[in-house]
C-alpha cells in the first residue's frame, strides 16, 4: 500500500509554527469509502487510513518507509512568502496612498 510522506502546514486557527516541524508519514486509500445503507454514515475497512506516523526528519521516515517495504512518495513543503507589515505604516506621513475611511 502506497503512503506519502510530508510535512504538514499550520492550520487557519493556529498562529504559531507548532507540530509543523515534524515529517508525517500517511498511507493512501486502499479502496473507496462506503455509505451505510440504514444509518447514513461513510465507513471504511481500511485500517491503515488511521494510521499517522510522525518523525523528526524526512531521511527517519523514508528510512522507516524503506526497512518496512512501503512504497512513499516525498511531498516536498511549500514556503510562504509573506510581507511583513506593521500596523503603524498606515498612519506614516510619507505614505503613498492617502489614508481614509
Amino acid at each position: 500500500m502506497p503512503a506519502k510522506i510530508f510535512r504538514p502546514a499550520k492550520t487557519a486557527m493556529q498562529s504559531g509554527k507548532a507540530k509543523t516541524h515534524l515529517w508525517v508519514l500517511e498511507f493512501d486509500q486502499e479502496g473507496p469509502k462506503r455509505i451505510d445503507p440504514i444509518l447514513g454514515y461513510t465507513s471504511s475497512a481500511d485500517t491503515k487510513q488511521q494510521v499517522r506516523l510522525t518523525f523528526e526528519t524526512q531521511e527517519k521516515a523514508e528510512a522507516y518507509a524503506k526497512r518496512e517495504g512501503i512504497e512513499y512518495r516525498v511531498i516536498p513543503p511549500k514556503q510562504a512568502n509573506r510581507q511583513v507589515v506593521s500596523y503603524t505604516d498606515n498612519f506614516r506621513f510619507n505614505r503613498i496612498q492617502p489614508w481614509t475611511h
